[in-house]
């Protein structure tokens, strides 16, 4: 039996290793955009469950792993920014503002899933436009939820938050640890 990631982000292949080295990495190709749910915390796990499925389906003997995280910003969801001035408007909306990081999981393995949503709250100095601008201009935000990665140069943005700190990177290791051994334990 195998654990597999249904995952292209390199984040989470990096703190999946953190509970183990033996797992493959292979992507959905779901369409996100055709995903919708009420809430933002119902879209992350709805994601999650497309992306797991999705694999699972053409390994219904092995492990399967399915995330999906988006940030939620007064109960709107703010994804991966679509173009520099995008990556603005998300940043300077969370700029001195608590937000919440969403993360979906769903695990299938032979004869069953467990699914669960992980929820951090983060909260933001404010930051001056210059911040915003040069950081804007490194590229990191562009293929991060929200605009901002919190274990890179946003983490000098960062005053403060309460949960996984890992949930806002994108994998909530500490849970998904604890979920595949209880799986372990029933297979």
């Amino acid at each position: 039996m195998a654990l597999i990631l249904a995952s292209a982000s390199p984040r989470r292949r990096e703190l999946l290793s953190l509970i183990t080295k033996d797992f493959t990495v292979e992507t959905s190709r779901v369409d996100e955009a055709a995903i919708t749910a009420p809430t933002p915390a119902k879209l992350a796990r709805a994601l999650a469950d497309a992306k797991c499925r999705a694999v699972a389906a053409r390994h219904p003997e092995d492990i399967v792993i399915g995330c999906d995280t988006v940030v939620d910003y007064a109960g709107r969801v703010f994804g991966k920014p679509k173009d520099h001035e995008d990556a603005l408007r998300m940043l300077r909306a969370l700029s001195g503002a608590q937000h919440h990081v969403h993360t979906g999981v769903c695990i299938a393995f032979p004869g069953g899933e467990e699914r669960f949503t992980v929820t951090t709250k983060v909260k933001f100095y404010p930051i001056e436009e210059a911040q915003l601008e040069a950081y804007a201009a490194t590229g990191e935000p562009y293929d991060k939820a929200g605009a901002y990665a919190i274990q890179g140069g946003a983490a000098a943005f960062c005053e403060g938050l309460e949960g996984c700190y890992y949930n806002v990177m994108g994998f909530p290791v500490s849970r998904v640890a604890r979920a595949l051994a209880k799986i372990v334990e029933k297979i």
